[in-house]
This record gives C-alpha cells, sequence and structure tokens, in this order.
C-alpha cells in the first residue's frame, strides 16, 4: 500500500512540476539577414508572453528599368522598436515544441525609422527621404539546431514619409506593408 500512495505521490508532483506557465526568454540577443538587408536585434521579457524587440540595421534596395542607366543597389539605416506578444507558448510547450530563443507564432507591431544619416550605393548621389512606419505583423520564429533560426512576418499598416526635407510643398502618408523572411543567429 505504501508503494502504491508513493507511486501515486511521485505521478502527482511530475504533473504539477509540468503546468508551468511558459515564458520568452528574459534576454536574447542575435542578427538576421533576408533578401533586403541585415539586422542585429535584442528581446527583452516585459511579461510572460511578452517581449520588446528592438533592431537596428540596413534596409535595402534595388532599382533598374528603363528609365534608369543600369541597376542600382542601396542599403540605408533603420531603427525598429517593435512589441511582440507569443500567443502559443503554452500550446508549444504542451505538445513538448521548443520555445527556447522566442520560438513561436507572434502578433506585433512593428515601428521603424528610416533616418537619413547616410546611404551605402553603386551609384552617386543617391540620398533617402526619412520616413517612419507602424505595421501590424503576424509572424512565426522557429528553431534551426541551437543558435540558428528563421522568422517568417506579414502585414500591413501606414507609413509617414518627411518629404519637406527634400524640398516637396508637403510631407505624405501611405499605406504600407511589411512581408519579411530572414535567418539569423542567435548568441
Amino acid at each position: 500500500m505504501k508503494r502504491i500512495l508513493f507511486t501515486i505521490a511521485l505521478c502527482g508532483m511530475t504533473l504539477i512540476a509540468k503546468s508551468q506557465t511558459a515564458s520568452v526568454e528574459k534576454s536574447t540577443y542575435g542578427i538576421q539577414t533576408g533578401f533586403l538587408g541585415i539586422w542585429a536585434h535584442n528581446e527583452s521579457k516585459l511579461t510572460n508572453s511578452i517581449a520588446l524587440r528592438t533592431e537596428i540595421g540596413f534596409d535595402s534596395g534595388i532599382w533598374g528599368g528603363d528609365f534608369y542607366d543600369g541597376t542600382g543597389f542601396l542599403m540605408t539605416p533603420v531603427i525598429t522598436l517593435e512589441p511582440r506578444l507569443y500567443y502559443n507558448l503554452n500550446k508549444r510547450v504542451k505538445k513538448s515544441r521548443r520555445i527556447d530563443g522566442n520560438s513561436g507564432n507572434f502578433i506585433s507591431l512593428k515601428t521603424s525609422y528610416h533616418p537619413d544619416w547616410f546611404v551605402i550605393s553603386n551609384t552617386d548621389n543617391v540620398s533617402v527621404i526619412s520616413d517612419i512606419s507602424i505595421v501590424p505583423t503576424w509572424g512565426i520564429r522557429r528553431n534551426i539546431g541551437k543558435h540558428f533560426t528563421y522568422e517568417t512576418g506579414i502585414g500591413i499598416g501606414y507609413r509617414y514619409i518627411f518629404a519637406k526635407q527634400a524640398g516637396f510643398s508637403e510631407n505624405e502618408g501611405e499605406a504600407t506593408a511589411n512581408l519579411h523572411l530572414r535567418i539569423g543567429y542567435r548568441f
């Protein structure tokens, strides 16, 4: 009888230990690259399911066609602040899937600023007009091994362009999209 009670008690402790709430990591750093850019980021824990992502990097662009002599390429700095809600962490833990490195599905409010500091380009006299964008985004992040990750996201939002600084009569606002596919390394 004592053995049966002892076995039941051990099983009960195992169930209690398993029922802990899943949480994002306290802080994680990494670099990512995609088709048009390279970025360094940090995600800091705000709550068990919300992390604040700060990012600095370079967004890139390519242009060409009948109106241009050849094809142009540019890289311009971007600063991003993005609160992310990882909404399926508990479900992933219950299915014995990984959540390290904040691996999971998320919704976020991606806020990006492109300053007119400098431009790296294969063409002379290229500049960018500063803008700020706010894009609600849905995405996923998954791990590949211990340090590598991939991430994809999609969203539609609003972009405000500071056109007066470039000599236009007024600033402009327009709809913008965020579509990204990135592979990265986390430290």
